[in-house]
C-alpha cells in the first residue's frame, strides 16, 4: 500500500519528487486518529514558492484511490485513512501463503561478503568478539533475505609478533598437559605473565621478536608451535559458534595472506604509489596520514595483509558489497585500506564498507587481554543457559526438553541483548540485564511467539481463506505492524543496522500482548478463527525476525 500511495502522490506532484523521495518522506502518524500514513509537504515550499500548508491542501485534492477511505489535510501533513478490511485481508493472505519467506527479495546471482568475528588464535573468545559475531551472522541473514548470496569469512588474528611472545612463554613457562587439558584458559596465563615480566625484562620483547622472526622464517620448531595453538584455539572456538549458531564458509586467517603480499607491495611500486619515509615505506593520503606499508626493518603490516586479502576475495568471489563488520576504533584503517585501493585503480573499492560498531565495556572500561582484564563469553553462555533454566524450572516445570530450550533462551537473550542496541553504541557489559527476561529482551520476544503457538493449539486452529472474512478492526494495528516488515528488513540491511529488526519483533510482541489483552481470542463464535489466523500471522514473523538476528523460536515456553 506504502509504494501504491507513494506512487500516486508522485503523481499528484506531477513527478517533481520521484517514486523513491515520496516513499521516503511518508511516515506514520504519531496518534492513530490521524490517520495511517501521512505525507508531510515542508520540503515542497521552496519548489513552489507557496506555504506546506497551502501545497497539501492542493495536492490532497488529486489523490483517490480504491483502497484509500478518506484524506484529510491537518497544516503541513496529508493524512492517509486506508480501507482497513481488503488492506488486512490482503496482508494476511500474503503472509499465510508465504509464511517464513514474507519479506524474502528474488533472489540475485549476486554476492557479498562479510568479513566478521575475526577472533585472536590462542587468545580467548571473550564478550568483546561477541559484538562482530553476532552483528556480522544477523547482517549475513539479512542480505540473504534480500535476494543476495553471501561468503562469511573469519578473518582470524593468527599470525604476528604475539605468537612470538607466545612461543617465548611457552618455552619458559609452558606445560603441554595443561596446555591439552584447556588450551586458551593455559595460553591466556602464560601471555599474560609474559607482559607482566616484561614490565620488568625488556630481553623478553627482543627474544619474542627474535622467535616472531623465527615463524616468519620458516623455522619448524617455531611453526610447529604456531599449529598447534591454532589448532587448539579453532576447535575451542567452534563449540561458541556451534552454541551461537554461527557458520562460516571461510576460516582465511592472516597467514593465508602470507604469500600474496609481495604482489601487492610490487603493484604498488609499479603504479609508483610507495613512498619513502623514515626508512618505512608509505602511500601518501589525502586527508588523512599515509597508509604503512612496509617497516624499516622490511617487515609488512596489517594494511599490506588486507590490500591482499581484499584483491584476494574480490577476485575469488567477486562479490557486490564487502563488509568489514569490526569495531569502531578501525575506522581509519579501513578509511586508508579503500582510499589506497581506489588510488590503486579497484573501482570495485567503492563497493567495500567498514561496518563499525561500539565496545563491549566493563565498568566502563575497555577489555585488555594483556592485563587478564576480560570476561569470557562460554562463561556468560553457561549462566545464561543456567538462569533460562532455573526460571523454568519455577515457572514451567512439566516442561519436557527443558534443557534444549533453556539453551535456546539463554543464547537468544545474550544475542538479542546485543543486537537491540544501535550498534555505534558502546554496551556496558552487565550480566544480571542481560539475562533478565522481562522488558526489552530476547526472552520476551520467545514468549510472544511461545503463547501464540499454545492459543493456535487450543483453538484448533486450521489455517483457510474463508476464516480471513471474519477480520474485524481491533486486529488494524496489528496488521498494519505486520505489513511494515518486509520495510524493516530492507531499511536493516540498507543502514547494515540489526537492531532495526530487533526493536520492531519488540514493538510486534508488544502490540500483540496488547490485542491478546483487550481481546478475547478464544471465544469459540464465528470469529475465532480469523483472530487466530492474524494470530498466526503475528507468530510467523516474530519467528523469521528472531530467526535473522540468529535466534531460535522454542514453541513452549
Amino acid at each position: 500500500m506504502k509504494q501504491q500511495l507513494a506512487a500516486l502522490i508522485s503523481a499528484a506532484l506531477q513527478h517533481d519528487l520521484s517514486l523513491t523521495e515520496v516513499t521516503a518522506l511518508l511516515e506514520k502518524p504519531k496518534y492513530e486518529h490521524l490517520g495511517d500514513l501521512a505525507f508531510p509537504c515542508f520540503t515542497l515550499a521552496k519548489k513552489y514558492k507557496k506555504s506546506p500548508a497551502m501545497i497539501a491542501s492542493e495536492v490532497a485534492q488529486h489523490i483517490q484511490a480504491d483502497f484509500i477511505k478518506e484524506v484529510k489535510v491537518e497544516g503541513a501533513y496529508i493524512n492517509f485513512y486506508l480501507q482497513q478490511l481488503p488492506i488486512a485481508q490482503q496482508v494476511v493472505t500474503q503472509i499465510l501463503t508465504e509464511r517464513e519467506h514474507y519479506g524474502t527479495r528474488p533472489a540475485t546471482k549476486e554476492t557479498i561478503a562479510l568479513d566478521f568475528s575475526a577472533p585472536n588464535i590462542a587468545k580467548p573468545f571473550s564478550m568483546g568478539h561477541l559484538r562482530s559475531t553476532v552483528i556480522g551472522n544477523a547482517l549475513a541473514n539479512i542480505a540473504e533475505k534480500m535476494g543476495y548470496r553471501t561468503e562469511r569469512i573469519n578473518h582470524l588474528g593468527d599470525w604476528g609478533t604475539q605468537f612470538g611472545k607466545l612461543i617465548v612463554a611457552y618455552k619458559l613457562w609452558g606445560n603441554q598437559e595443561a596446555i591439552e587439558a584447556a588450551p586458551i584458559a593455559e595460553l591466556l596465563n602464560i601471555y599474560v605473565r609474559f607482559h607482566e615480566e616484561a614490565e620488568h625484562n625488556e630481553d623478553l620483547n627482543e627474544q619474542a621478536r627474535q622467535a616472531f622472526k623465527a615463524l616468519e622464517d620458516g623455522d619448524e620448531e617455531a611453526h610447529a608451535l604456531w599449529q598447534w595453538f591454532r589448532d587448539a584455539s579453532l576447535q575451542e572456538f567452534q563449540s561458541i559458534y556451534q552454541l551461537l549458531g554461527v557458520a562460516f564458509d571461510h576460516y582465511n586467517g592472516e597467514a593465508f595472506y602470507n604469500d600474496k603480499m609481495a604482489r601487492i607491495v610490487a603493484e604498488l611500486e609499479a603504479k609508483q604509489l610507495l613512498v619513502e619515509s623514515d626508512g618505512a615505506m608509505v602511500v601518501p593520503l589525502a586527508d588523512m596520514p599515509p597508509c604503512l606499508i612496509k617497516k624499516n626493518d622490511g617487515a609488512t603490516l596489517y594494511a599490506t595483509r588486507d590490500l591482499a586479502a581484499a584483491v584476494y576475495r574480490q577476485e575469488t568471489y567477486a562479490p557486490v558489497k564487502v563488509f568489514y563488520v569490526v569495531g569502531n576504533e578501525q575506522s581509519l584503517h579501513f578509511k586508508q585500506l579503500f582510499a589506497v585501493l581506489q588510488q590503486m585503480g579497484y573501482e570495485w573499492a567503492k563497493n567495500y564498507a567498514h561496518i563499525p560498531f561500539g565496545m563491549m565495556l566493563i565498568g566502563g572500561k575497555k577489555m585488555s587481554t594483556r592485563k587478564g582484564k576480560i570476561v569470557l563469553l562460554a562463561d556468560v553462555l553457561k549462566e545464561a543457559i543456567a538462569t533460562a533454566f532455573h526460571n523454568i524450572e519455577e515457572k514451567n516445570p512439566t516442561l519436557v526438553h527443558k534443557e534444549e530450550v533453556a539453551q535456546e533462551v539463554g543464547i537468544g537473550a545474550v544475542i538479542f541483548n546485543d543486537l537491540k542496541n544501535d550498534r555505534m553504541h558502546d554496551i556496558d557489559f552487565d550480566i544480571e540485564q542481560m539475562v533478565t527476561f522481562e522488558g526489552e529482551t530476547g526472552p520476551y520476544v520467545q514468549y510472544a511467539y511461545a503463547r501464540i503457538q499454545t492459543l493456535l493449539k487450543k483453538g484448533a486452529y486450521v489455517a483457510n481463506q474463508e476464516a480471513i472474512t471474519h477480520l474485524d478492526e481491533t486486529a488494524w494495528p496489528l496488521i498494519k505492524q505486520l505489513q511494515d516488515f518486509p520495510d524493516s528488513v530492507a531499511k536493516a540491511f540498507n543502514d547494515a543496522d540489526p537492531s532495526q529488526i530487533a526493536k520492531y519483533s519488540l514493538q510486534l510482541a508488544r502490540s500483540f500482548n496488547k490485542y491478546y489483552a483487550q481481546t478475547k481470542l478464544l471465544s469459540a463464535d464465528e470469529y475465532q478463527q480469523a483472530r487466530l489466523a492474524v494470530a498466526h500471522c503475528v507468530a510467523l514473523v516474530l519467528s523469521e525476525s528472531l530467526r535473522l538476528l540468529g535466534i531460535a523460536s522454542p514453541k513452549e515456553m
